[in-house]
C-alpha cells in the first residue's frame, strides 16, 4: 500500500518482484485486496487481441487507510474514482510503469523470498527511491537553487553495495522523443549541481538508440565536459533484465561512442551526500535526505564550493 501510494501504480510482474515468491501468491494476495477494495486493478486491452497483466493502484479504502496513515484530509470517493479513471487513461502510463520497473528490478535483490538475487555478484541493497513527483518536489522547485536550473528526473535512487554508494538520476527512454530533445536535458543537469548528488543514468530501448545518442551528444556539446557523470545502457542487452549488473556504459566526451566497458550499477562513480541509514517513512527510503538538512541545502548552491 505505501508503495502504490508514493508510486501510483505497479504491475503483477512488479510486486512480485518486490514482496512475493512468485507470481501465483502475488495474484491470491492481490485478488483479496481488491475484493477488500483496498487495491483497484484494470488491464489494457490490445488491437491484435489479449490484454495485458494487471496494473494496481490503491482503492478507495486503501486511499482512506493511507490518508488516516498521513494524518491527511482522504479523497471523496467521486475524486478517487476520477484520479482511478484518469490513471488508466494517462498517455504516459507506459513511461511511468517502466520507470517503476527498472527500481523494482533493483528492489527485488532485497525480497527475502528471492535467495538467489542476494547471491549473485552484482547484489546490493536499493536504499532510495524518489519518485518522478518526489524528485520535482524536491530538484524542481526547491527554493535553495540559485539561478534558472532546474531538473526533473523520472526518477532517483541509492544504490549500496560493497561499502559503495552510488547516487543516481534515471532518464528513462521510451523511444517517443528525438534523440536532440533527449540531449538538450543534459544543459539543464550541467547548470544544477547535479554532480554533488549522483550520477546521470539513461535507459534506452535500444542499442541502436543508445549508441546513436551517444554520438549525438558528443556533437552537441563539441568535446566539452557535461558538467556531471553519464552513464547509458540499452533495454536490448542480453543482461538488462538486472541493471544492478555489467550494462551500464561511462559517457567521455574524448570517445563518446561506441560504449566499449560495461560496468555494474556498483562500479559506477560515487556521487552525492552520504546519509546514515534511518527508519524510512516511505519504502526504500533508508538513505533519502531531508530536504530541509542543512548540509544538503548547501550542496543545493550553485555557489557552493
Amino acid at each position: 500500500m505505501e508503495l502504490l501510494a508514493e508510486h501510483r501504480v505497479l504491475t503483477t510482474g512488479q510486486i512480485t518482484a518486490v514482496e512475493f515468491s512468485s507470481v501465483r501468491r502475488a495474484q491470491d494476495r492481490m485478488r483479496q485486496l481488491r475484493g477488500l477494495g483496498v487495491v483497484f486493478s484494470f488491464r489494457d486491452s490490445y488491437a491484435t487481441g489479449g490484454t495485458s497483466e494487471s496494473r494496481f493502484a490503491l482503492g478507495y479504502v486503501g486511499a482512506r487507510m493511507m490518508a488516516a496513515r498521513r494524518a491527511v484530509t482522504p479523497p471523496t470517493a467521486k475524486e478517487h474514482t476520477q484520479r482511478l479513471e484518469r490513471l488508466a487513461l494517462w498517455p504516459k502510463l507506459a513511461h511511468h510503469l517502466g520507470v517503476n520497473d527498472f527500481f523494482c528490478r533493483l528492489a527485488a535483490y532485497s525480497n527475502p523470498a528471492r535467495p538467489a538475487l542476494a547471491a549473485s555478484p552484482d547484489a546490493g541493497a536499493l536504499t532510495q527511491w524518489w519518485s518522478e513527483r518526489r524528485c520535482a518536489d524536491f530538484f524542481w522547485t526547491h527554493q535553495g537553487v540559485k539561478g534558472e536550473a532546474r531538473i526533473r528526473p523520472d526518477g532517483y535512487g541509492c544504490w549500496e553495495s560493497g561499502g559503495r554508494v552510488v547516487r543516481f538520476f534515471l532518464e528513462y527512454d521510451t523511444g517517443t522523443e528525438s534523440l536532440r530533445v533527449v540531449a538538450r536535458k543534459i544543459s539543464g543537469y550541467g547548470g544544477f549541481p547535479s554532480d554533488r548528488f549522483g550520477v546521470l543514468l539513461f535507459s534506452f530501448h535500444s542499442a541502436r538508440r543508445e549508441t546513436a545518442f551517444r554520438a549525438g551528444l558528443g556533437k552537441m556539446l563539441g568535446g566539452y565536459d557535461a558538467g556531471v557523470v553519464i552513464a547509458t545502457t540499452a533495454r536490448d542487452l542480453p543482461a538488462q533484465e538486472y541493471p544492478a549488473g555489467p550494462v551500464w556504459a561511462l559517457w567521455s566526451a574524448r570517445e563518446p561512442c561506441p560504449a566499449r566497458e560495461r560496468l555494474r550499477l556498483a562500479d559506477l562513480p560515487e556521487r552525492g551526500p552520504r546519509v546514515r541509514h534511518h527508519t524510512p517513512d516511505l519504502p526504500y527510503g533508508r538513505a533519502a535526505f531531508a530536504p530541509n538538512d542543512p548540509a544538503v541545502f548547501r550542496l543545493l548552491s550553485t555557489d557552493a564550493a
